[in-house]
């Protein structure tokens, strides 16, 4: 059984992700539609805090939201021990936390080599 903490956080964590979803789905049809190369567009987000505070927030709560939603698969399909689906899944949310900081990074703050 979900306890009521995880079932809360999980759902907040998609009411986050529903904004961030619709605008980053936004931005890439206006990229696509625009012509944009890959050096325009980070020509435009380099250096940007508010790109950077916009995925940043994306990407914490997609790897909270992805994480628990794993532990809850493990418990009840994989029948794991919750304390070991949770650890799991702690280890998974940090995984996601650096490759998306990772590419966050990259994206708003590394220099192009131009």
């Amino acid at each position: 059984m979900i306890s009521a903490r995880i079932y809360l956080a999980q759902r907040l964590s998609a009411l986050v992700m529903i904004p961030l979803v619709l605008g980053h789905i936004a931005v890439m049809i206006y990229a696509i539609q625009g012509g944009l190369s890959v050096g325009e567009i980070l020509s435009r987000t380099q250096g940007s805090t508010a790109w950077f505070l916009f995925y940043s927030s994306f990407v914490v709560a997609v790897s909270i939201h992805a994480a628990l939603g794993l532990s809850v698969i493990a418990i009840e399909w994989g029948k794991f021990a919750p304390k070991w689906a949770y650890r799991i899944s702690m280890l998974i949310c940090a995984g996601l936390l650096a490759m998306g900081g990772h590419a966050i990074w990259a994206v708003t703050f590394a220099t192009t080599g131009s």
